[in-house]
């Protein structure tokens, strides 16, 4: 038996869930351009284990989304991750954040998923997935152009989901590029990716754990005014 705390900070989404043995128990979440993450996590937190008729003595494991995202966003989730593992003495299980997005997608045999976030200027995070959600090309940060994913056309449909699929939408033609702009990766999708690490016992050291950023942040500073 596993208890598992989801936790989602990678976009603007801040998701939480509860789940037992890969079943969603709870979820709570809300998702605003604001990143209000450092405010709500714990109360989310909070919820979902109320929900749940959970207490944190209750739980087996943490999971957290690892990236890549939001460089804020990351930070704050996995140091609450990090924090109730070294307090609670429970292992630390990290899930791609691209993994758990197209989950959210119901594929047909022929077909592929690929996830992407948006990034600076015409640049996406994106991974490609097949019909049984194994990852056929990994991570990568790239600027989208005419020709990308052109390596999937002969997939009947490719389905481009998340926050950079507005970016991908003006400028890929093909008539099987389907777009699905408004989903966000959520901890209702980590319940079943968490619990399959937890029966194989593919942890994290919580010490030296750290989000996969993909890139290296970078300070944006305001223009002095002339």
């Amino acid at each position: 038996m596993a208890n598992i705390l989801n936790v989602e900070t990678a976009t603007t989404n801040c998701s939480v869930s509860v789940s037992k043995d890969g079943n969603l128990i709870s979820l709570i979440e809300e998702n605003t351009p604001n990143y209000s993450h450092s405010e709500q996590l714990h109360v989310f937190m909070e919820e979902a284990l109320k929900k749940a008729s959970f207490s944190f003595s209750d739980l087996d494991a943490i999971a957290v989304s690892k990236g890549p995202g939001s460089y804020t966003g990351l930070r704050i989730g996995v140091s609450a991750a990090k924090g109730l593992c070294f307090a609670l003495g429970l292992p630390l299980i990290s899930v791609p954040t691209l993994e758990s997005l197209a989950h959210q997608v119901p594929l047909d045999d022929n077909a592929v998923v690929i996830p992407v976030l948006d990034a600076r200027r015409m640049e996406v995070y994106s991974s490609v997935f097949d019909a049984t959600y194994k990852e056929i090309r990994k991570t990568q940060a790239e600027i989208i152009d005419p020709n990308s994913f052109s390596a999937y056309l002969d997939y009947d449909a490719i389905h481009i989901v998340g926050s950079g699929a507005a970016k991908c939408k003006e400028v890929l033609v093909d008539p099987k590029f389907q777009f699905l702009e408004a989903l966000v990766p959520s901890a209702k999708e980590m319940a079943a990716l968490s619990f399959k690490k937890f029966k194989t016992n593919t942890f994290e050291d919580v010490a030296y754990f750290e989000p996969y950023y993909l890139k290296d942040f970078v300070l944006q500073q305001k223009k002095r005014k002339t």
